[in-house]
């Protein structure tokens, strides 16, 4: 298979009382899609799935797939403490005709990495569907480094990564080592050095209420090879980028984002709260900056 376009990790809109809200999920769907995105992925950490349980994630994952149809890829994250569970979303994701799987490391109990790549070969076993590996040590305590990719290099599966360790080396490592692993970036403040590095993907958070922005900086970037005004877009994205990933706030300004755009998110699940005030009215600054400065330097091409 191969990752080309902007993947969107799905947020989950939950109403009040915590339960979640369908209709607005299928909305949030058909948003992404008519705005561009080449891909969806559910139950990823955006999609808040470590605070949902088993029956609410594969009700999810087969709604997507329902909503989807075949109009894009759908990927169906499988990240879970216990192996059992990654399975389970494993073969859910086979059942329902999923594109792919994404495949993280078990967070908390720091598996070596023979234990990990175990552990991402036995999801590979129950589901037999190509897979994008979620490297992020900063959450899970653990690297994929090079044991654990020429392990699971074994199985045709493994065809991509997710890179999110914040590491440019990691970069340079895939690149020139791993070139039979299609890299995504996962690190959205180092989308550009990704695909100047060869990258045609990235995953990206901030494209459930920016799609058109991410996309226009793949297009000048991975499509027409224009890094002179990628860096320009990607100028206009970092203080966005900075707003995101400061404060441990990710997925609450992912959330007001998409209330911003006119479309239902609802509070996140607890441990988490919604923004305050104040926060809001930072995001809200930001992203009408950079809508206008993108859409200027979209028009003068």
């Amino acid at each position: 298979m191969k990752f080309e376009g902007i993947y969107t990790p799905v947020i989950t809109p939950y109403r009040d009382d915590g339960s979640i809200d369908r209709d607005a999920f299928a909305k949030m769907i058909e948003h992404l899609i008519a705005s561009g995105v080449h891909g969806i992925i559910n139950g990823g950490s955006t999609g808040e799935y470590y605070a949902q349980s088993m029956e609410e994630r594969v009700e999810l994952a087969t709604l997507s797939k329902q909503i989807i149809g075949d109009r894009v890829s759908l990927i169906i994250g499988t990240g879970a403490i216990r192996l059992a569970d990654s399975v389970t979303m494993a073969e859910t994701a086979a059942k329902i005709g999923a594109s792919a799987i994404l495949v993280g490391s078990p967070p908390y109990s720091v598996p070596t990495e023979r234990e990990n790549a175990l552990n991402a070969l036995a999801i590979d076993r129950a589901a037999d569907l190509p897979i994008m590996l979620y490297n992020y040590p900063g959450r899970m305590g653990v690297n994929m480094g090079e044991e654990f990719l020429d392990r699971v290099g074994r199985s045709r599966n493994f065809c991509a990564i997710k890179e999110s360790s914040g590491d440019i080396n990691r970069v340079h490592l895939l690149a020139r080592d791993y070139p039979h692993i299609q890299m995504s970036c996962g690190m959205d403040d180092q989308a550009l050095e990704f695909f100047a590095w060869g990258a045609r993907s990235w995953v990206c958070g901030g494209s459930n209420f920016l799609p058109r922005e991410h996309i226009a900086l793949y297009q000048a970037c991975a499509v027409e090879g224009d890094f002179t005004k990628g860096r320009r877009i990607m100028s206009a994205m970092m203080p966005l980028m900075r707003v995101l990933e400061q404060g441990g706030k990710f997925i609450q300004c992912i959330k007001h984002g998409c209330e911003m755009g006119g479309l239902y998110a609802g509070p996140p699940r607890p441990p988490l709260k919604a923004l305050n005030k104040d926060d809001m009215r930072q995001l809200e600054q930001v992203v009408r900056v950079l809508k206008r400065t993108i859409a200027e330097i979209e028009a003068e091409a």
